[in-house]
This record gives C-alpha cells, sequence and structure tokens, in this order.
C-alpha cells in the first residue's frame, strides 16, 4: 500500500487487532477532520453539510434504533443523505466525540474504522428545555463503531460509505439545564 510508511529500522508499523495501520501526515489528518466534520454537522443539524462531505453516489448506513441496533437503513446519494438530519430534531442536542482514528491508505482509496461516544439528549418537556427553563430528560448514549470507505476526490477526502455500528446503549436519567441559543438546525 501507498502512503503507509515504515516504522523505525524499515519495519512495518505495529497493526491492531483490525489490521488497520495509522497512516501518516496529511492524508491522516484530512481524514480525522472528514470524520470531524461529520459529527458536527449531525451535531448541528446541517444536512447541506454532511451531504457534501460524502461522494455523489456515497452511502450512508444506519441502524433502524431502537428496532433493530444492526445497520440496516441505506442512504444513498446527497438528497438521501441531507434528510438524516430530520430525524435527529426529536432531540434537543446530540453530542458526537469522536476517537480511536485507525486508517489504511492505498492511493486515492482509503478505509478507516473511528469510534464514537454520541449523546442524544431527550427532554421530558422540550419546550422548558429549549426555553431555558430545564427539567428532567434521559441521556441516550450510543457507543459506536464507523467502518468507513473513503475516496480521495479533486476536493479532498470524501465518504465513499459509512457503516455505523451500534455496540451498545446506555440511557441515563439527567436535569436538562437551560440550553442556550447555538444556531442548532438554523442555517
Amino acid at each position: 500500500m501507498t502512503g503507509i510508511g515504515t516504522g523505525a529500522g524499515g519495519r512495518a508499523p505495529a497493526t491492531g487487532p483490525d489490521r488497520l495501520r495509522l497512516a501518516p501526515g496529511a492524508d491522516e489528518q484530512a481524514l480525522r477532520h472528514l470524520t470531524i466534520a461529520y459529527a458536527t454537522a449531525v451535531d448541528e443539524l446541517d444536512g447541506d453539510e454532511l451531504a457534501e462531505l460524502f461522494v455523489p453516489d456515497g452511502e450512508l448506513v444506519v441502524p433502524n434504533f431502537p428496532e433493530d441496533l444492526r445497520p440496516v437503513v441505506t442512504r444513498t446519494g446527497h438528497d438521501a443523505i441531507r434528510k438524516v438530519p430530520e430525524g435527529l430534531r426529536r432531540y434537543a442536542r446530540t453530542f458526537h466525540q469522536v476517537s480511536d482514528h485507525r486508517f489504511a491508505i492505498a492511493g486515492g482509496a482509503a478505509t478507516g474504522a473511528v469510534r464514537c461516544v454520541a449523546h442524544h439528549l431527550l427532554a421530558e418537556d422540550p419546550t422548558a428545555a429549549a426555553t431555558g427553563g430545564g427539567g428532567p430528560g434521559t441521556d441516550v448514549v450510543w457507543f459506536i463503531r464507523y467502518a468507513d470507505e473513503y475516496r480521495l476526490t479533486g476536493s479532498g477526502w470524501k465518504f465513499l460509505r459509512r457503516v455505523l455500528h451500534l455496540l451498545w446503549v446506555e440511557e441515563h436519567s439527567v436535569t436538562v439545564r437551560a440550553l442556550p441559543a447555538t444556531g442548532r438546525g438554523q442555517r
């Protein structure tokens, strides 16, 4: 594979159980930025930005939560991916924290495994939470492993395919404090 390089003394770099190696340099940085931009677009309910992170015929495969935790719903193309944030409007807020990026790059193609802890805040009284009243709620926490395929395009790295593997879900009672206006979903 090109772009992977070798470790000290010409040895191949270490791999994890998934056999993916960290990619050096600019490509790794660009791929990390892409995965963070995805989390930001989702949290801000920005369907236009989310769609632009994918190639035109890109695919996003997600669970049909809560009925099915497996990745069974496929959204293909910019028009379908642009609509994904609409399904998240039922939450007062979301917060996706990505970590553990591992990439393998071969020319203009790459694969990756990215972990994420995604908080989905359900307010029992969404009106009170949105206007600063706060109150009881539930934090629905998804523990995610994304299996990604990327393509290098004329405008940089894009998702070719992203599959959301839901590892487990936790629910925690929380007190929803006043939620400041963030422009979430207001573009």
